[in-house]
């Protein structure tokens, strides 16, 4: 297939794109700069420009692109910066897809489980209502702005995906040193569930999706859900290290600003769809899991 990536240089589309590779298809990464590679095409995605020449003949995109809710402090701009870069990113991809001739077979489409904002321990599948707050509401008006791909014949998976569990980057690539130095530990009182999942089996679900004839919200998620202290702990026993030092809210609330209630917050999701449709996970348990991550035989 020809398949288009958005966000192809980050922690999630770097691994998708080697294994798209791998697998033999021909991909094209949306880039913001000048082209500097053939597999290169410049977009704009708050200007809403893509090159559409570039895009002919595709088969499937897969986007990725938006602002890390983590990478700075929340400020109102930032906020802005974090809708804008998912809502209007989204509408141009699709104004560019819908655009082309013949359509595209399919697009799967980021999101997140912030859409459910914190539940406490209610189970969540892809059927539950949305919830409140500033992520909820950045992620209904980022589901909404692909709908109009489905409404073209475009078929649409979007993937609210989980916390993303690697060796290297993302939120866990700031836990693990603090882990392998003893100083890992609850975060607030350590009840909320983490909603986890490997990057492999991240990658591997979106390249499921892109494959079976799934539609609509799909929740990336592992099968276990598990309470955050205890994924902190099952990284800690297999590092061999202790996981006692907690971090109160109020610590966090000082540090991080707004972005603490959405790390404290409690998503128990379920991935029912992507299960239902047959999707075997490389890494089913929090166990398997962290040994993954901590490359651990």
């Amino acid at each position: 297939m020809k398949i288009a990536v958005t966000g192809a240089s980050g922690l999630i589309g770097t691994a998708l794109v080697t294994r798209l590779h791998a697998a033999g298809h021909d991909v094209l990464r949306l880039v913001r700069r000048p082209p500097r590679a053939a597999d290169e095409v410049r977009w704009d995605p708050e200007g809403g420009t893509v090159d559409l020449e570039r895009l002919a003949g595709l088969d499937a995109a897969v986007h990725l692109a938006g602002a890390g809710v983590g990478d700075h402090r929340w400020t109102d701009e930032y906020k802005r910066t974090i809708r804008d870069s998912r809502v209007l990113g989204t509408r141009t991809l699709v104004k560019a897809l819908t655009g082309l001739e013949p359509l595209p077979a399919v697009l799967v489409s980021g999101s997140a489980v912030g859409f459910y904002g914190s539940r406490g321990d209610e189970v969540l599948t892809e059927g539950s209502p949305g919830g409140e707050g500033f992520l909820a509401g950045v992620v209904r008006a980022w589901e909404g702005e692909a709908e109009a791909a489905a409404a073209a014949g475009i078929r649409v998976a979007t993937i609210r995906s989980g916390l993303v569990m690697s060796p290297r980057g993302g939120a866990f690539g700031r836990l693990l040193p603090l882990l392998k130095l003893g100083l890992g530990g609850p975060l607030g009182d350590g009840r909320q569930w983490w909603p986890w999942i490997t990057l492999a089996d991240e990658v591997g679900a979106i390249e499921f999706l892109l494959a079976h004839e799934v539609s609509g919200p799909v929740n990336l998620t592992g099968p276990e859900p598990a309470r955050q202290r205890d994924v902190v702990k099952a990284l800690a026993q297999v590092a061999h290290r202790p996981s006692l030092f907690p971090a109160p809210r109020f610590g966090l609330k000082l540090v991080l600003g707004e972005f603490a209630d959405d790390v404290l917050s409690s998503q128990r999701a379920m991935p029912t769809v992507l299960e239902r449709a047959g999707y075997v996970f490389a890494h089913p348990t929090l166990d398997a899991a962290a040994r993954w991550v901590l490359q651990a035989p």
